[in-house]
C-alpha cells in the first residue's frame, strides 16, 4: 500500500497524483482533493496505475456507489462521485483540451447542464457470455480492465424495466442451443416499446425460436435477430412490431428508428441538447442550413421546424432514408443526400450560411479543412470527444478564422468518462 494525495481526475475518471520518486500514478476509485491507501495494479516506464483501497481524507464529492456491482463493472467508474464533481472534472478537461490541443479559449463557458443519473441509458450492447465456473450463462458489461463478464443482477443506469431483464436474459440465453454462439445482446428503449436484438452466430432451432416468443410476450418487449452485420437485423416477435421511436415536444418532432441505428443514449439530455443546439445556431426562415452527420433528422428536423432550408448529409445509406421517412412522417421539407464527409465536396451543394457538426469520436477534421473562406459564418459542434473537438476547433480558429464564442458540457453519460459538449464558432 501506497499513501498518495489526488490532484486531479484525469479523463478516464481516475485520481491522478504522484509517488515518492515523482512517477504518476493513476488511481481507481479516488477523487481530487483526497489522500489515499492506494494498493499497486500495474506499473509502466512512465506512470503505474493502482487502486484506492482506504480513504484517509475524503472530497467533499464522494458518496456511496449506489449499484452494487460498481466495484468491477466497467459500465461506470465514477458513481463514487456526485453530479457536481463528476461535470465539473468534465468541464476542466473540455477547457484544458481546447487549450492545450487546440489552443483556443471560448468567450463563454455555458452552464453546465444536468440531468437524470439513473436509469437514463436507452441503448446498450449487452455481453453475452457461456461461464460454466459461474455456472451457466452470464449477461452485462465487461469487467474493468478486462475482457471477462461482469457478473450482474442488476444495472442502475439502465432503465429499470430493462434493469429487470438482467436475469431473465441469463435464463432464456442459457437455454438455447446456440447459448455458445450467442456474443451480445442490444437493447435500444423508445418512449413506448423496448428492443432486444439477438445476434447468433449459428441457426437457432424451432425450440430456441419458441423460447423467445414466450419471453417477448412475457416480458413486453419486441425481439429482433442478427445473424449477420447490423444490416441483416429484423423484427422477429412480434412479426409487425410497433415502431421505435422517440418526441422532441418542443419542436413537435417524433423521429423513428432502427434498433441497431444510432441514437443518443441519453433520452432527457438529447431533448436538452437539440434544443441549446437550436438557439445557439439561430436558423431564421429560409435560411440554408447544412446538418453534417445528420443521422435519422435528429438535429435537422427540428432546424427544419424553425423555417430553415435544411440539407442533412450523412454516410450511412440507411439513415439517410430514415431521415426522408421522418421527414415525411413529420410534415417537414428537408433535403438529405448520402455523402462520405472524409472527402467532402461541399460547394457542390452550394452556400450554406451555417452548419451543425455532431461527428463521431474521430471528429471533423476533413469538413473543418474543406469549408470554403467566405462560408458559413456560424457552427454548432457537438462532440463526444473533447480531444478530436479541440483538434478541429484548431482549425476553424486559427486556420478559417472562426471565433470560439462558446463551449460548455452535457450530462449525456452520467458515472462515466465519457464527456459531451456543445460548441459555437462564428466569424464576420
Amino acid at each position: 500500500m501506497e499513501r498518495l494525495s489526488i490532484q486531479a481526475l484525469d479523463a478516464a475518471g481516475r485520481g491522478v497524483a504522484r509517488d515518492a520518486d515523482g512517477k504518476v500514478v493513476f488511481v481507481e476509485g479516488a477523487l481530487a482533493g483526497e489522500v489515499v491507501e492506494a494498493e499497486p495494479v500495474r506499473s509502466r516506464r512512465r506512470f503505474s496505475l493502482a487502486r484506492a483501497r482506504a480513504i484517509l481524507v475524503s472530497a467533499p464529492g464522494r458518496r456511496e456507489p449506489r449499484c452494487p456491482h460498481f466495484d468491477r463493472c466497467g459500465g461506470c467508474v465514477t458513481q463514487h462521485a456526485d453530479a457536481r464533481t463528476q461535470m465539473a472534472a468534465k468541464q476542466r478537461w473540455l477547457e484544458d483540451c481546447l487549450e492545450r490541443i487546440g489552443r483556443v479559449r471560448p468567450e463563454t463557458m455555458l452552464p453546465i447542464v444536468y440531468g437524470p443519473e439513473w436509469g437514463y441509458r436507452r441503448r446498450a450492447r449487452l455481453a453475452a457470455r457461456l461461464v460454466e465456473k459461474k455456472g451457466g450463462v452470464l449477461v452485462g458489461f465487461h469487467e474493468r480492465r478486462s475482457s471477462y463478464i461482469a457478473e450482474l443482477r442488476q444495472c442502475e443506469v439502465l432503465p429499470p424495466a430493462v434493469s429487470a431483464l438482467i436475469v431473465p436474459l441469463r435464463e432464456l440465453v442459457g437455454a438455447l442451443s446456440v447459448r455458445a454462439r450467442l456474443p451480445q445482446i442490444e437493447v435500444a428503449v423508445g418512449d413506448a416499446a423496448t428492443a432486444l436484438v439477438f445476434r447468433h452466430l449459428e441457426p437457432l432451432t424451432e425450440d430456441d425460436l419458441g423460447r423467445l416468443r414466450r419471453f417477448a410476450d412475457a416480458h413486453g418487449v419486441c425481439v429482433w435477430l442478427q445473424p449477420g452485420g447490423p444490416e441483416t437485423a429484423r423484427p422477429f416477435h412480434p412479426a409487425d412490431p410497433g415502431p421505435l421511436y422517440y418526441d422532441l415536444p418542443e419542436f413537435g418532432v417524433r423521429l423513428r428508428f432502427h434498433p441497431t441505428d444510432f441514437t443518443q443514449v441519453n433520452a432527457a439530455m438529447n431533448r436538452t441538447l437539440v434544443s441549446r443546439a437550436v438557439r445557439l445556431l439561430d436558423p431564421r426562415p429560409g435560411e440554408r442550413i447544412a446538418d453534417l452527420y445528420c443521422g435519422i433528422g435528429n438535429f435537422a428536423l427540428p432546424l427544419a421546424r424553425a423555417g430553415a432550408s435544411v440539407l442533412g448529409l450523412e454516410a450511412s445509406a440507411a439513415l439517410i432514408e430514415r431521415a426522408r421517412e421522418n421527414a415525411r412522417a413529420n410534415g417537414l421539407v428537408a433535403q438529405f443526400e448520402p455523402a462520405d464527409l472524409a472527402r467532402p465536396a461541399l460547394a457542390r451543394f452550394g452556400r450554406f450560411e451555417k452548419v451543425l457538426l455532431d461527428p463521431p469520436r474521430e471528429g471533423a477534421i476533413a469538413v473543418v479543412n474543406a469549408l470554403p473562406p467566405a462560408w458559413p459564418r456560424r457552427i454548432v459542434y457537438v462532440s463526444c470527444d473533447p480531444a478530436t473537438l479541440a483538434r478541429d476547433a484548431n482549425v476553424l480558429v486559427n486556420v478559417q478564422g472562426f471565433r470560439l464564442a462558446a463551449a460548455g458540457v452535457v450530462n449525456m453519460f452520467p458515472h462515466t468518462a465519457h464527456v459531451e459538449s456543445i460548441c459555437l464558432f462564428e466569424r464576420d
